[in-house]
């Protein structure tokens, strides 16, 4: 049986129906149809699918429906426009801190959650933040140079 989920998505008030055991995922993929949010892993281990719920990055795959209702959901759509990109996605690109570019969405947010707690963080404050995201290609340092950038 779905239920009405009321939640304010990338800036807007939303309302969807999701079935009582669908995650935010599914929801963001398959029902508001925004497509930068990945599934990984399923099973909230890799970072992929890492948005912001409030100021905390969390597992998209692993969060339900009825854990959102009245928050806030950022995803990387809605944290920066082609024309006007958040600082991180700007020093992602400038550093090219993506090869295959799976990982990069997830990698974003939790970064973007970093410095909204933590503005100006040491190289050490940013490893230990993406210590939970995955990459296979390696980019690690890449990614710690560029969520750098975006702090200085």
């Amino acid at each position: 049986m779905a239920q009405a989920i009321r939640f304010h998505l990338n800036g807007q008030d939303v309302t969807v129906q999701a079935p009582h055991d669908q995650s935010l995922l599914d929801c963001l993929r398959s029902t508001c149809g925004l497509k930068a949010t990945r599934l990984g892993c399923g099973l909230g281990q890799c970072g992929a699918c890492k948005v912001l719920l409030g100021d905390r990055a969390v597992a998209a795959c692993d969060t339900p429906m009825e854990a959102v209702a009245g928050q806030h959901v950022t995803t990387l759509e809605g944290l920066g426009t082609r024309a006007a990109p958040h600082p991180l996605q700007t020093a992602f690109f400038e550093v090219q801190a993506m090869q295959c570019g799976f990982c990069t969405s997830g990698m974003i947010m939790t970064a973007a959650a970093l410095l909204r707690r933590n503005p100006h963080p040491s190289q050490d404050d940013i490893r230990r933040a993406l210590d939970d995201n995955l990459c296979r290609c390696g980019i690690h340092n890449r990614v710690v140079q560029a969520v750098a950038r975006a702090a200085g």
